[in-house]
């Protein structure tokens, strides 16, 4: 499964926000064997929201969209993404209900527009907040509030799946240049991907499918460069 995010902000490109919600993101995602292709962060715009979903609507197997949620004039991403879809945003009745009857408010608590959704999408109800999320096609639209995004996510995380993943690293004591030999032919003698990250010491990260292809793989390298001694 091949998936791209989308988080929404101007703060988070003005660097006043850190970008939490992307890292967490990928990171269960990568638990779950899937592949992120994409993270891209577009501002509060309708025209920029709609354009990004639409295209990775098309491309990738689910699109991500957080942030930007709620009443207030600058949460634009509803809108956005039922004009990705060519949807008009209406009064969601089953989001309402669940805030009325979970949530504790009456209609006349809640801001107009709180539960408009596009029209046909299904309704993410908020635990931690008060904004809903939805999903409509393949696109599931988020809060930007961490805690209101992590909720949400675990109740649609069974819908993204993929191949179990294996990934070990070595840390050498050798400088970068020194290891391109070594990187190539372990990459064609196995089955497995990997990646070398420079700091103190350089971390090769080895990743597939196949645990065993994996071990073979570590145990060749650790047999060949020189294993810094460090908990890196």
């Amino acid at each position: 499964m091949k998936v791209a995010l989308v988080t929404v902000g101007d703060e988070l490109l003005a660097g006043r926000t850190t970008n939490t919600n992307a890292t967490w993101l990928c990171a269960q995602l990568d638990d779950r064997g899937v592949d992120v292709e994409r993270v891209t962060t577009v501002p509060d715009r309708v025209g920029d929201i709609a354009r990004v979903v639409n295209e990775y609507h098309a491309e990738y197997d689910a699109v991500l969209v957080t942030g930007g949620l709620g009443p207030t004039h600058d949460d634009v991403t509803m809108e956005a993404v039922a004009a990705a879809f060519g949807r008009s945003l209406v009064e969601h009745d089953e989001a309402l209900t669940w805030l009325e009857e979970e949530g504790g408010y009456t209609r006349q608590d809640l801001t107009a527009g709180t539960t408009h959704l596009p029209r046909g999408a299904r309704a993410l109800h908020n635990v931690e907040g008060v904004a809903p999320g939805c999903v409509i096609g393949t696109a599931y639209v988020l809060p930007g509030v961490p805690a209101e995004m992590r909720a949400m996510f675990e109740s649609v995380a069974a819908e993204f799946t993929g191949e179990d993943r294996y990934r070990e690293v070595v840390v050498a004591n050798e400088p970068e240049s020194a290891l391109l030999e070594h990187l190539t032919t372990v990459q064609e003698r196995f089955d497995v991907a990997v990646g070398s990250y420079p700091g103190e010491h350089v971390r090769i990260a080895v990743q597939g499918t196949d645990e065993a292809a994996v071990s073979a793989a570590v145990t060749w390298l650790t047999e060949r460069v020189d294993v810094a001694t460090t908990n890196e």
